[in-house]
């Protein structure tokens, strides 16, 4: 596939001339060009954002004991996450009119 060349710039001109008249036509620009600078603005703010955050992560590690070893004295591959420090509580059981069957011991 080519680019995009004079003719075919100058036919997208005349057809939105066309559709959008010669009052119109301006406005649409105006709002063309807005639109492009706030995505400019907005995709340079998520940009900067995402790199302050890799450089704290990377200053975090730097930081941290080259030990591997946490608070707890458990040995961690480097980027591992501890276990959790209390255990997760039981969902509640379900509230039944019925008492549940006696456990089976295994043959």
């Amino acid at each position: 596939m080519g680019s995009v060349g004079t003719p075919e710039i100058l036919l997208v001109l005349v057809i939105a001339l066309l559709l959008f008249g010669p009052t119109k036509l301006p406005e649409l620009g105006k709002s063309l060009g807005r639109a492009i600078r706030e995505f400019k603005k907005a995709s340079a703010e998520l940009q900067e954002t995402i790199e302050r955050e890799v450089d704290e992560v990377k200053r975090q590690a730097s930081d941290a004991p080259a030990s591997g070893s946490n608070s707890r004295g458990l040995d961690l591959p480097a980027g591992a996450l501890p276990p959790p420090s209390s255990p997760m509580p039981a969902p509640p059981a379900p509230a039944s009119d019925k008492e549940p069957p006696p456990p089976t011991e295994p043959r």
